[in-house]
């Protein structure tokens, strides 16, 4: 499976997921323009010493990442879906797209991934999405518990 963060803001978010990467072996895609530099201090600060057991590809936009052949299913993640993640059989070889902090995914990938997008269900309507780590952190072992890691 790998992490795939379409148009990242923030990098303590980033930095973060970055961890949870390196702690669970899990490759890190990140697809621009991305909303800091890769040497932001608060993206290092938030992954500490980890970086270097980041496995990290870095795409410049959405169309060059999709433009290259990979192997595997891409699963989608939005606030807006309305089927829940626990729905989802994950496969080892899924890749588990997620939006901007701000805006999510945009429409036009979530119309093309309409199949493959699921949820976080959130209780309490006054909330809008959960922190974009903490979504990450929910579907990555949600799948290692499916797929008996």
């Amino acid at each position: 499976m790998r992490i795939v963060l379409v148009e990242p803001e923030i990098p303590q978010n980033t930095g973060s997921i970055a961890r949870l990467a390196a702690a669970t072996n899990t490759p890190l895609d990140l697809v621009g323009p991305l909303g800091f530099s890769l040497d932001d201090k608060y993206l290092k600060r938030a992954g500490l010493d980890y970086w270097p057991l980041v496995d990290l590809t870095v795409h410049e936009s959405w169309n060059e990442y999709v433009a290259t052949p990979r192997d595997g299913r891409m699963v989608a993640f939005s606030a807006r879906a309305s089927r829940p993640y626990t729905e989802c059989s994950f496969r080892p070889d899924d890749r588990f797209a997620f939006g901007r902090e701000t805006k999510g995914l945009d429409p036009e990938i979530l119309a093309a991934l309409e199949e493959n997008v699921y949820t976080i269900p959130i209780d309490n309507p006054g909330v809008r999405s959960l922190n974009l780590s903490n979504a990450v952190s929910i579907v990555v072992y949600e799948a290692r518990r499916q797929l008996g890691q």
